[in-house]
């Protein structure tokens, strides 16, 4: 018996399609962008007009986006609105999923979402541990993955990769201490290439190191 292979499937375009056009015809002031790509609808908003489309989206009876799902970031240093926030709904009563982003400057502070969705408390936590992006209104601001004297947001494109600080403990004091990254070594730069590059034969699937020209045994 023949072997059936799956497929993707994906939700259904004309559904989303719709659904994006209501949201634009009922938010219109508050979407900067919205486009369908990959099966998922994704819309660009403001931070002033995030809360009211946010409310909307879960209290619409056409939406009914009554579950966040994450919230998360991405770094792009190179450009004036440095971060762009991104939130994940799921909608299980339409059987749909939206994303929305936002894009901000460094220091702009972005609204809140734990009235609407409590849960939004430790994803924002995450994201400001991360980032370093700040949610005017949020009860409980702090650090959530790393130490209280963590220094720096790990997932900033500028973020070492050796950190700041090294933690140990600290037998004669009893305790943890934080002391500045020492390297023992130099921090060396791998290009990957053939251990075997520049020899005068190349061995079988070892093409990537084979000197220019033909290989001469």
């Amino acid at each position: 018996m023949a072997e059936t292979v799956p497929t993707t499937v994906y939700p259904d375009l004309d559904a989303l399609s719709q659904l994006a056009d209501h949201v634009a015809q009922r938010r219109e002031d508050q979407i900067v962008e919205s486009h369908i790509e990959f099966g998922e609808l994704t819309i660009t908003t403001t931070t002033s007009g995030l809360i009211d489309l946010v409310d909307f989206l879960r209290s619409d009876s056409s939406c009914k986006f009554s579950t966040l799902v994450d919230i998360t970031a991405v770094d792009h240093p190179q450009r004036p609105h440095r971060f762009e926030v991104v939130w994940h709904f799921l909608s299980m009563y339409q059987n749909q999923r939206i994303r929305l982003k936002a894009n901000i400057r460094e220091d702009e502070l972005v609204p809140s979402l734990v009235e609407i969705f409590p849960c939004a408390n430790w994803f924002e936590r995450e994201v400001f541990d991360m980032f370093g992006i700040l949610f005017s209104g949020h009860p409980d601001l702090r650090r959530l993955l790393t130490d209280y004297g963590f220094r720096g947001h790990p997932l900033r494109k500028d973020f070492p990769t050796t950190g700041y600080v090294e933690v140990r403990y600290d037998d004669s004091e009893k305790r943890v201490v934080y002391e500045p990254v020492d390297l023992v070594q130099e921090y060396r730069q791998f290009d990957f290439l053939s251990p075997w590059e520049g020899a005068k034969y190349v061995l079988p699937g070892d093409e990537k190191g084979a000197p220019s020209g033909p290989a001469k045994g």
